[in-house]
């Protein structure tokens, strides 16, 4: 049996007892949003006091989200782990349509390919990517993640979970004062 040599760094942020669970698909408009406020929960709440995960939720109808969910994945094993993840995560929020089909169904990326695919978010992120990608079993880490969300009963994107517990109430388009009140209240 050959052993893999690769590890998959875990998109953790923080290290507080409250935990801020973001479930988010790539290229989804309200993920998108959501991940944009991560980085200022962080700061506003504190890294003593939260500590915010990301879970990626691939979802079918964004069609090439599979593809990106990997990419993403696989950043987090080269150098620099997490952030060159989330600096990929970035990349493709920052350049979301590129990444998307017009209405789910049509649009140019009709003719892009997964190598495609890969080579555009190399572009725009600056990590060189296809290798990382091509770990055979890299779809352990992307199976942790789908397992993960379907176990707490998650299916779209964005979801948020506090302390484990799936929190219906909480929107992308919340300020983030609002989520900071929510993790820092006693």
């Amino acid at each position: 049996m050959t052993q893999s040599t690769w590890r998959a760094d875990p998109l953790v942020w923080g290290h507080g007892p409250r935990v801020f669970e973001a479930f988010l698909e790539p290229t989804c408009p309200y993920s998108v949003k959501a991940f944009g406020k991560l980085d200022d929960l962080l700061a506003m709440a504190g890294a003593d006091r939260v500590t915010i995960k990301i879970r990626l939720q691939s979802q079918p109808w964004h069609m090439y989200s599979g593809v990106i969910v990997r990419c993403i994945l696989a950043a987090s094993t080269l150098a620099g782990g997490k952030e060159t993840a989330k600096a990929v995560m970035a990349a493709v929020a920052a350049h979301r349509e590129e990444f998307e089909f017009e209405r789910h169904c049509r649009g140019p990326n009709l003719d892009a390919t997964p190598n495609d695919i890969i080579a555009r978010i190399e572009v725009y992120s600056g990590v060189k990517l296809a290798e990382a990608f091509a770990i055979p079993d890299l779809d352990r880490e992307i199976k942790w993640h789908c397992r993960y969300a379907r176990q707490n009963g998650i299916h779209v994107s964005p979801t948020f979970m506090i302390d484990g517990l799936v929190q219906a109430d909480i929107s992308s388009g919340d300020a983030v004062t609002d989520w900071a009140a929510r993790l820092t209240k006693n």
